[in-house]
């Protein structure tokens, strides 16, 4: 595909994700090319660049599409206006601050014939589409998800997370539960959960969730902030039929403890490719469920402070 031809993008938000996968997977991509970047502090070389988001709809009317890297609760607004100027929408995880955001914003896109599409980047991980289809017609007996890595490294600087509307290890967590909803059918039910609260924060630094699956399958997840060392993203299914793990955030797929599938991470240029089939076709893909678990969470929740937590 030709520049011409490519779909001409504008990315909100030029902070460490945008930097270190969406630029990225752009670039090497075919489907888009990056025309505008809209951001207080950062700048993208071969972009025109604004600090101011209204500006930049004033003045770029060719542009038809955009990214939305941006904190969470701030991102309602940006993708109301775009929708409103008839840009197709690509949302970051999570898709909004709250449940009620994220499905207006989906019954703005459909009124309004825009694309929008609430990325889980998890679920394009190298062996999730694997794990889903090998799970198909088996009978879960119970699934345990452990998610534990150290924030300092993971989040250095960022603020918000600890602020209200942050997620704080939902952040992370989140992203076990959009392939726990992506490989198993249904809806899933949170039962209990405790959540750790940092005596300095507003958000929890450590969580653990009783849930069932919508067959009644046993569903427990660990999610913990304060990991050092080796870093610990997993999913266990046990089946009648065998075991299956997914192992680094579901880029290692192991099936009674042998490999099926590995390789290289591929999570963001798969989002890309997605978001251009859903342009092409004109469709959405708007799953907020993976947020909806999180809001259950806090709605179940027992809160518990701890120590408080010092960058």
């Amino acid at each position: 595909m030709t520049s011409s031809q490519k779909i001409a993008l504008a990315l909100a938000g030029v902070g460490k994700i945008a930097r270190d996968q969406h630029i990225p997977s752009v670039e090497n991509g075919g489907d888009f090319t990056i025309k505008a970047a809209i951001s207080r502090n950062g700048k993208i070389d071969s972009a025109e660049n604004f600090e101011s988001y209204e500006k930049f709809l004033e003045t770029r009317g060719d542009i038809r599409a955009i990214s939305l890297c941006t904190p969470p609760e701030v991102r309602f607004d940006m993708a109301k206006k775009a929708i409103a100027e008839g840009l197709d929408v690509l949302l970051e995880k999570p898709p909004a601050a709250t449940i009620g955001e994220a499905q207006a914003l989906a019954e703005l896109a459909h009124a309004s014939g825009v694309t929008l599409f609430a990325t889980w980047h998890s679920r394009f991980a190298n062996g999730v589409e694997p794990a889903r289809e090998w799970l198909l017609g088996k009978t879960i007996a119970k699934i345990e998800i452990t998610w534990k890595e150290d924030v300092r490294r993971w989040h250095p600087g960022q603020a918000w997370i600890w602020e209200a509307g942050g997620f704080g290890v939902f952040d992370p967590g989140i992203n076990a539960l959009s392939i726990l909803t992506a490989i198993i059918p249904g809806q899933t039910i949170v039962e209990k959960a405790i959540l750790a609260f940092p005596e300095n924060r507003q958000q929890p630094i450590a969580a653990s969730l009783a849930m069932k699956s919508a067959a009644g399958a046993p569903i427990t997840a660990e999610f913990d902030w304060r990991q050092e060392g080796p870093q610990t993203w997993d999913i266990v299914v046990e089946t009648e039929q065998g075991m299956l793990r997914l192992a680094k955030g579901g880029a290692e797929l192991y099936i009674d403890g042998k490999q099926a599938i590995e390789g290289p991470d591929r999570e963001y240029a798969r989002i890309y490719d997605r978001f251009a089939d859903l342009i092409r076709t004109r469709q959405s893909d708007a799953d907020f469920q993976p947020l909806r678990l999180v809001a259950d969470a806090f709605l179940t929740g027992e809160r518990r402070i701890v120590e408080p937590f010092v960058e």
